[in-house]
């Protein structure tokens, strides 16, 4: 019988491991859960292993992949798609990096969705009203999404999923991309536009140097009086204190937020019995307009399925062949010497 292929897997949850359990049955891997987020304190639990497995809160500077590397991991299998708290160019002929690009597109499209309903029309504080048999309507009036124009920012798999969305609520739908697609019927405007006319904004897009605190003090400034904002991406795309700036100011109508530029501290742990001392996010989430889920937007059965899947097939696909379709190098597609694209190894 082959070796097993030994993954170090950190921040475990339960549902993580459940979906993972259930996965690896027929797999010739073998996994070892930790709890604890990969850090620079905690790397060398990495050692003796083949391939670590890391979420979205674990970051990866150079130092730690100097670690790994010494530690003879030569693989890193992200369980999500974004890959911004990796340190791509400086991994290169170091580390491979893997992901899983599309695990549920449907899950965080129909989240960000609910999370604006959930908004607009009250729910949740009608359903913690009635939980104390107060069924007064005062104070709980929402307003119609049909023939309201929502500014989708990314047109990737799940912003076109919330495009369709939106659009079987009779909305006005205009978008914006730094790649449109071509032969869309998606309606492409440029940000200024899209600022100056949606009534409700989504965020669809990766955080990169680019379109970090892409919504600031200025962009907010451009928008409707009233605006509602979605944001189920990456917390950096938007700068929090200017948020908290706009929506005191009444500039901001609501806010709808499943992720936080600081949540790697707080996000998926339990302070319920605790003071939280990051003053942000407590301001935030004391505003009657807001609503924050900790990153929960990948959650459902199917998500976890996939994830689960895909990471596992990335492992022994990279483990086989030195190769992964989904492996992220910073060459790829941008340099003439791309390795890939003459169908050999990254590196």
């Amino acid at each position: 019988m082959n070796k097993k292929i030994r993954i170090a897997f950190f921040d475990a949850k339960d549902y993580d491991i459940a979906s993972f359990d259930q996965e690896k049955a027929n797999r010739n891997v073998e996994i070892s859960y930790f709890e604890t987020r990969l850090t620079e304190e905690t790397v060398r639990l990495a050692e003796g292993y083949d391939a670590v497995c890391i979420f979205v809160n674990d970051m990866v500077n150079r130092q730690m992949i100097d670690t790994l590397y010494d530690l003879g991991i030569r693989l890193i299998a992200l369980r999500c798609a974004g890959y911004n708290n990796v340190e791509i160019e400086y991994a290169f002929k170091k580390v491979h990096v893997v992901r899983v690009p599309a695990y549920s597109p449907y899950a965080v499209a129909e989240h960000a969705m609910a999370l604006l309903l959930t908004s607009i029309r009250r729910i949740h504080k009608a359903y913690i009203r009635t939980r104390d048999f107060n069924f007064s309507l005062s104070g709980l009036t929402g307003f119609d999404l049909h023939g309201k124009t929502v500014g989708v920012i990314g047109t990737g798999k799940i912003g076109r999923i919330f495009v369709n969305i939106c659009r079987g609520f009779g909305m006005n739908v205009i978008a914006y991309d730094k790649y449109p697609m071509a032969d869309s019927d998606i309606k492409y405007v440029e940000l200024d536009e899209l600022w100056r006319e949606s009534d409700i904004i989504s965020l669809h897009c990766p955080l990169t140097d680019e379109s970090h605190n892409l919504v600031n003090a200025d962009t907010i400034a451009k928008m409707k009086k009233g605006v509602v904002l979605v944001n189920t991406s990456r917390g950096a795309l938007i700068n929090s204190e200017a948020l908290l700036d706009g929506i005191k100011s009444r500039q901001i109508g609501a806010a709808c937020l499943d992720v936080y530029d600081e949540e790697s501290s707080i996000f998926f742990h339990d302070f319920s019995g605790h003071i939280v001392e990051d003053d942000t996010i407590a301001r935030l989430i004391s505003m009657p307009n807001v609503i924050v889920s900790s990153h929960q937007g990948f959650l459902t059965k199917e998500a976890l399925s996939n994830i689960a899947e895909t990471t596992l097939n990335n492992v022994e696909e990279f483990m086989a062949t030195g190769c992964c379709k989904n492996e992220i190098c910073y060459k790829c597609g941008k340099f003439a010497e791309c390795n890939r694209e003459q169908g050999m190894k990254c590196f």
